[in-house]
């Protein structure tokens, strides 16, 4: 595998694929996340993406602001957090992968890993956003690593397979 790609990057079609990625991705990071959710309901009360909105000074009544939806009340402002996040680094992914193939070894795992120890056991912990990894449960460092792999995984197969379509189509016209 080379280090540097040579070949000539199509930039739009790499946003719009680390995009529709992480649309998708974000939805199987949250349908993980009820397989096997990573907090408890009681740290879950003020979610990570809530904390951090309020470290930064957001009212606690735009963190907490919600839709609700047959019968359930759902926490709009961590989704746009949470999709956020998911299409920001499915967007960078595809863009360095496609100069960087290294990065995208065995479909992204290692990033997806690198990316959870990065923000659940470093940057976040050091703001106080979530607990040190020390006083993490056991069970909140399997379902977040497993369930970065999953994400990673998603934004490589979507992001590639779009990718490829989309300059398969720019060649054609």
């Amino acid at each position: 595998m080379p280090i540097f790609n040579h070949h000539s990057l199509n930039l739009s079609a790499a946003i719009l694929a680390g995009g529709a990625a992480g649309l998708v991705s974000g939805l199987v990071k949250l349908g993980w996340e009820n397989v096997l959710p990573p907090r408890t309901e009681e740290r879950d009360a003020t979610n990570p993406p809530q904390t951090l909105l309020q470290q930064f000074g957001v009212p606690a009544k735009v963190t907490h602001a919600t839709y609700h939806y047959s019968g359930h009340t759902l926490p709009w402002v961590s989704y746009v957090i949470h999709f956020g996040f998911s299409t920001t680094f499915a967007v960078l992914y595809q863009i360095i992968g496609e100069k960087l193939p290294f990065i995208k070894k065995d479909a992204g795992t290692w990033f997806g890993l690198a990316i959870w120890v990065a923000f659940h056991l470093g940057i976040m912990p050091a703001m106080g956003t979530v607990p040190a990894a020390k006083d993490q449960p056991a069970s909140e460092h399997v379902s977040e690593a497993l369930g970065h792999v999953i994400w990673m995984v998603t934004n490589d197969l979507v992001g590639a397979e779009v990718y490829q379509r989309l300059v398969a189509q720019s060649h054609h016209r």
